[in-house]
């Protein structure tokens, strides 16, 4: 195949106004709970001013935090250090979110620290380190990833895998298929050393601020990157990066 003859990779296509039913099945992943015709049909169209307001509230829905509780249960994660694993967590659970909630909703949500463990790297004899957060902390996580995930996935690339919904390893090596059969040849393989550990958290929250205004969602979210970390009896504060493990870095 020659040159001209290639097929430059797919761009990102357009968001178009579509019938609901259509924008519903293209956001099927999505909390339904969480978003409603109304709120994915201005996620389809994009809403005025480019931001999103008032979302603290779907935050600490009760329906949301009990979805978020089934997500991490699923994880089957170890307990924090507040050593309260999922099953001691899940037999008082309508009180346990009750309490969540209207922590969230009078602002007096505070998360614990994080516990650090050391695990192995894949083909390597190095070792990174994982953040376990509690139960609880899980569980708001999940629940705030809900509310935010669908207004930054709209934006990212089309060739874009890792971490996130609905796409995978698979999906990258079908991509890949794709290309080799265009006479695609050439792999930049590159790797971002303590990627997770050094995220400047200002720039981060910066990008954050350009799409989500609510304050309270920012506030939560700057708690989180400011999560003290327990590294057997030493506990400390980190200056920059996010807590590897935790359900919003995933």
């Amino acid at each position: 195949m020659t040159e001209g003859a290639r097929q430059p990779p797919e761009a990102v296509p357009e968001n178009a106004a579509k019938p609901a039913g259509e924008i519903r099945a293209r956001w099927a992943w999505v909390e339904a709970g969480v978003w409603t015709e109304r709120m994915l049909t201005a996620l389809e169209q994009g809403v005025i001013g480019g931001k999103w307001h008032s979302l603290i509230d779907k935050v600490y829905a009760l329906p949301n935090l009990r979805q978020a509780f089934a997500r991490v249960k699923a994880n089957h994660g170890a307990a924090g250090v507040d050593h309260v694993t999922v099953e001691e967590f899940e037999r008082d659970l309508e009180a346990n979110l009750e309490k969540l909630s209207q922590a969230l909703a009078d602002g007096s949500y505070r998360p614990q620290a994080v516990r650090r463990r050391w695990i192995n790297k894949m083909g390597s004899k190095e070792q990174r380190p994982l953040g376990i957060p509690t139960v609880r902390d899980r569980v708001v996580q999940a629940a705030l990833r809900a509310v935010r995930e669908p207004i930054f996935e709209r934006d990212f690339a089309a060739q874009s895998y890792g971490f996130r919904p609905k796409r995978g390893c698979k999906d990258a090596l079908r991509r890949v298929d794709h290309l080799l059969k265009q006479d695609y040849r050439w792999v930049v393989d590159a790797d971002l050393k303590s990627y997770f550990d050094t995220i400047p958290r200002q720039q981060l929250l910066e990008r954050v601020k350009a799409k989500v205004s609510d304050g309270r969602i920012l506030k939560l979210l700057e708690t989180f990157l400011r999560q003290g970390v327990l590294e057997e009896m030493n506990l400390w504060t980190p200056e920059a990066g996010t807590p590897q493990g935790a359900v919003m870095t995933a």
